[in-house]
């Protein structure tokens, strides 16, 4: 298992049962639920980072319903393919821990790592999936030794390529799931009162990785009632919605919709 590096000093933690001690005494309380907070105010850019705990709960509760397992399903059969000697995996971004727990089950032998800026997000995944070690912190100052971990996943969330590259090792992936430009129209076309297009690249160049593979993974869901509400607080629009969008959409019963993401895998170069 690869060190866990102290926010402050860099120097590597001691991992006790309840709290987490560097060399020069800087010390990390383990939360009740299991998870450290390893991100140091200076790293922070609201008082509260991150997804707040109603959409936390939005998105469990969206994704425990299995609407998205198509797409969990993609993510841990390449995870099979590219990571099958993997002995540490890291889910930059990890929310509450859906998909970590996937991955965590599709290999069994390595050592799972879950990091999200959101406080509430990384309590909600230690309460639940007991397998892995679970971190507050930015994925733009991993905690991790270079050249520490195998695999690294970022589901829908932020890529930092240069810290990525730094964190794997020669041989390790980089596995990356980012939204088409095609994803929940259906969600878009009533909340808003226009769609702008906007050309997005799903599968970008990164700077020091090379694509290896580039994956479309699209299919149709019906969501009702809550879920409809649900399936709105697990995405940006959460925040951009107007009040007219919100009551078109408080009005619907029932949506249809078309999930369309790209999952790309990277080797460091």
């Amino acid at each position: 298992m690869p060190d866990i590096l102290c926010p402050t000093c860099g120097a590597a933690l001691t991992l006790g049962s309840r709290r987490w001690l560097c060399p020069k005494g800087h010390c990390f309380d383990v939360a009740r639920q299991g998870y450290v907070n390893l991100l140091p105010v200076t790293q922070k850019h609201s008082l509260h980072p991150g997804d707040t705990r109603e959409q936390v709960v939005a998105r469990r509760t969206f994704l425990e319903a299995g609407f998205y397992e198509p797409l969990a399903q993609a993510v841990c059969q390449a995870a099979r393919r590219y990571g099958k000697n993997a002995k540490a995996i890291l889910d930059a971004g990890c929310g509450e821990g859906y998909y970590s727990a996937q991955i965590a089950r599709a290999l069994p032998r390595a050592a799972l790592y879950g990091l999200d800026i959101s406080k509430d997000a990384v309590r909600l995944a230690a309460g639940r999936y007991k397998s892995g070690t679970w971190i507050c912190g930015t994925a733009a100052h991993l905690p991790f030794p270079s050249g520490s971990l195998d695999l690294i996943l970022s589901m829908f969330a932020l890529t930092v390529p240069e810290e990525f590259h730094r964190v794997l090792t020669p041989g390790g992936v980089y596995l990356q799931v980012l939204a088409a430009e095609d994803h929940l129209l259906g969600l878009k076309k009533i909340i808003y009162p226009e769609l702008l297009r906007r050309q997005k690249d799903a599968s970008p160049d990164l700077p020091g990785f090379a694509l290896v593979e580039r994956r479309p993974i699209s299919f149709s869901f019906t969501v009702e009632g809550l879920q409809i509400q649900n399936l709105l607080a697990m995405t940006p629009h959460f925040w951009r919605i107007t009040r007219e969008g919100a009551q078109r959409l408080a009005a619907l019963s029932c949506l249809t919709d078309r999930a369309s993401a790209v999952l790309c895998a990277y080797r460091p170069v």
